[in-house]
């Protein structure tokens, strides 16, 4: 597709400096366009994450902002180059749960979440041309959106596949978030958690009874998964299941909660599916997590980020808890 470019800005990029040299300049060309503040943030994340994947995969390469004008809206593109190796998987990158070694803990798949376009032109020993667009809404139609969420995510050291997959869901005034952890690790691990995802993301407007009954469904072929899915629906109740070991917490100032899970496995025999919901409140914070992440941090591990975005927030408690031996997943929502 076509578009009209005005500014633009160039960075090379060969080592971490530059990766930081990148999300600052992001940062203030996304301002300058006048994107709101999540938004700027978000932009400046996903140049962070194109930057840091040149230097592991390429050694090096470019990337170029590009103000973007069809009439209206205004928009920001960020271009990725490099002579690398190419991608080998185009499609399993853009997989929710599929990050790559080192990373933020984004992956493409998130990167394509956080973006409105993005075009991948990969060729296997020449290199990869990433194209990626967010464009301003007009503040009359802007939908005022109650959740801020974060995602990081991994799989263990040294291992292509990740058994771990997300859920984040948003439409009207609702948000369906969700941690999904495939039994075992690789390639059996991540068929049972895509196929679990695949099938919340398909019915996600139904009730959870429904939908935990259909993953159990779903994944009868494969190892199986241990799944957490919160829902919030009003400003006032969050409603969740929780079957397995996926760590679900909640706090708000001096408040703190605890979500205990039920024992079971989807895929592997009928679940009794139990939903609980709890009160909730503007200013609450949520986080799930596998157990890919160490479950011992603590309330304090994390005080001096509460009044950051959700994102940063998710991408600390995996880079600081994270277990190398196991997929890791975390998901925060803000309110």
């Amino acid at each position: 597709m076509n578009h009209e470019a005005v500014e633009r800005a160039e960075v090379s990029i060969s080592d971490q400096i530059d990766c930081r040299v990148a999300q600052a300049t992001a940062r203030e060309f996304a301002k300058r366009l006048g994107f709101p503040p999540r938004e700027i943030e978000e932009i400046a994340l996903v140049t962070s994450e194109l930057a840091a994947n040149l230097v592991r995969h390429a050694g090096s390469g470019a990337l170029t902002l590009i103000e973007l004008r069809d009439q209206d809206p205004i928009g920001i593109q960020i271009e990725s180059q490099d002579r690398g190796p190419g991608i080998a998987d185009v499609e399993q990158s853009l997989t929710d749960g599929f990050s790559t070694r080192g990373g933020l803990g984004l992956g493409l798949g998130s990167v394509n979440r956080l973006m409105d376009e993005l075009e991948i032109n990969s060729t296997p020993g020449l290199g990869t041309r990433i194209a990626c667009r967010r464009w301003k809404r007009p503040a009359k139609s802007l939908f005022q959106a109650r959740w801020d969420v974060g995602v990081a995510t991994r799989s263990r050291r040294d291992a292509p596949a990740n058994g771990d997959a997300y859920i984040v869901k948003e439409w009207n005034e609702s948000l369906l978030v969700g941690v999904i952890d495939g039994l075992g690790h690789g390639e059996p691990a991540q068929k049972a958690a895509i196929a679990a995802q695949r099938y919340v993301i398909d019915h996600f407007d139904r009730p959870l009874e429904s939908i935990c009954e259909g993953v159990n469904r779903a994944c009868r072929a494969t190892r199986g998964v241990v799944m957490a899915l919160a829902r919030f629906t009003t400003p006032s109740e969050l409603e969740f299941v929780n079957h397995g070991n996926i760590e679900m917490r909640a706090w708000s100032g001096d408040e703190r909660r605890h979500f205990i899970a039920r024992r079971g496995i989807f895929g592997a025999e009928p679940q009794e599916v139990k939903v609980q919901r709890h009160d909730w409140h503007a200013g609450w914070i949520l986080a799930l997590h596998s157990d890919g992440v160490d479950p011992r941090w603590t309330w304090e591990n994390v005080s001096d980020l509460h009044t950051t975005l959700a994102q940063p927030l998710a991408t600390h408690l995996l880079r600081r808890f994270d277990k190398d031996e196991d997929d890791a997943t975390v998901v925060v929502v803000k309110t």
